[in-house]
């Protein structure tokens, strides 16, 4: 089995921490591809950048030449998910409906620890029009920005604790989902320290994808997502 996991940022260090968090949970005959778009913004924090980040993916997995059995979307909160369904027929998986959808097998009321105050709106409408809101207790910003995750993962730590710890003892969530991608690899830290299951998107959904491709289901081509009607495009894709 082989999945393109596709970062939405084009930070390069960000795209391979994506990656091997992706390969200590896949399963051992899987192939994880990490997948970096070939333009955009550094990080992806407001509106723009992920109207931009959605078009950028999906470029670059057109351009990808290789096969595949699935597509993880590895942007917590991003626009695009939809855009990659009707292009492409295998499964597709976004990790903040992966989080949100497996905390719900742990426990009652899920919480999200997520970068920037801006981006929570964002993840909001995300898991509303998922249908996965009402079991949301909340949407917490730590206040680090997406880069400031790998320039100091202790500091980070420390506050994305304080943050599930509030959302656990005050919001009565009792589970923690992990707002961004960048927050990889930090899910047993935060499980020791707050008690709760900790649930990272990107290996949710990587292990949701594993089990869609091997139950042989793929996107339905009916409605929502059927494939773009044929047009034409002026001047696009650009520089290609």
């Amino acid at each position: 089995m082989r999945i393109l996991v596709a970062n939405v940022n084009t930070t390069e260090s960000m795209t391979r921490a994506i990656a091997d968090q992706a390969r200590r949970v896949a399963l051992p005959d899987t192939e994880i591809i990490p997948i970096t778009p070939i333009f955009g913004a550094d990080s992806v924090e407001g509106n723009y950048e992920s109207y931009v980040a959605a078009v950028a993916v999906m470029e670059s997995i057109r351009a990808y030449k290789g096969e595949y059995d699935a597509i993880v979307q590895a942007g917590y909160g991003e626009h695009g998910r939809e855009g990659l369904q009707e292009l492409f027929d295998v499964p597709v998986v976004d990790i903040t409906e992966a989080a949100a959808a497996t905390a719900m097998f742990v426990g009652h009321k899920y919480s999200v620890v997520t970068t920037l105050d801006r981006a929570v709106p964002m993840i909001e409408d995300r898991l509303k029009l998922a249908g996965l809101f009402e079991r949301c207790a909340s949407v917490h910003a730590s206040g680090l920005a997406v880069l400031e995750l790998e320039r100091d993962p202790e500091a980070a730590i420390d506050i994305i604790v304080e943050k599930a710890a509030h959302a656990v003892e005050h919001d009565r969530a009792e589970a923690i989902c992990l707002g961004c991608g960048g927050m990889s690899g930090l899910t047993a830290r935060v499980i020791e320290r707050t008690g709760v299951p900790v649930i990272d998107g990107v290996s949710a959904a990587v292990k949701l994808a594993e089990s869609l491709v091997t139950q042989g289901l793929t996107t339905s081509k009916i409605r929502t997502y059927a494939p773009p009607r044929p047009k034409h495009f002026k001047n696009w894709p650009p520089n290609r």
